[in-house]
């Protein structure tokens, strides 16, 4: 008999190799088999955003999803946050790193199964450019949370574009 006879490796959705059938009854069958469905779980959601260890924020670019945009006179940042009240919500500027923490609290306590994403986060995002600190505005409406940062004079003036030769 071979080895692998003796191993269930049904993740394809295979059925287990006839040696188990009535594998149910015994544990260890059913530990292995809860074992693989866990990996394979895991293994599916990397880079889709399920929550690290560390912080509670998804790997692969973190939580919550934004868009930065930039205009000569100002960054634009617009983070989506559904399900986030805007009181759990806490935005800092320091040293030219914009970030974003807050908390996602959940509307049912006991959950049988859930993919979506709870607890705390925080985002920290490195601007590159000085802004005026006492200008930034924030706004929240819809799950959407838009910054507005506009840049330095000083940090207008340091943009120098440089012309492509053929």
């Amino acid at each position: 008999m071979n080895m692998r006879d003796l191993i269930p490796w049904g993740r394809s959705g295979s059925q287990a190799p006839s040696v188990y059938r009535g594998g149910d009854q015994n544990p260890f069958f059913s530990l292995h088999r809860e074992v693989n469905r866990l990996f394979d779980d895991v293994s599916r959601t990397f880079g889709t955003g399920f929550p690290s260890l560390g912080q509670l924020s998804p790997l692969n670019g973190g939580w919550p999803k934004v868009e930065i945009s930039e205009s000569d006179n100002e960054l634009r940042v617009t983070a989506e946050v559904p399900g986030v009240e805007e009181k759990d919500i806490e935005v800092l500027l320091d040293d030219d790193v914009l970030t974003l923490r807050g908390e996602k609290r959940s509307e049912v306590e006991e959950k049988d199964y859930s993919e979506r994403f709870y607890g705390r986060f925080e985002r920290r995002i490195p601007l590159g450019y000085d802004v005026e600190e006492d200008k930034v505005k924030a706004s929240f409406a819809n799950g959407v949370l838009t910054m507005i940062l506009p840049k330095s004079p000083n940090a207008q003036s340091k943009v120098k574009r440089i012309a492509i030769n053929q």
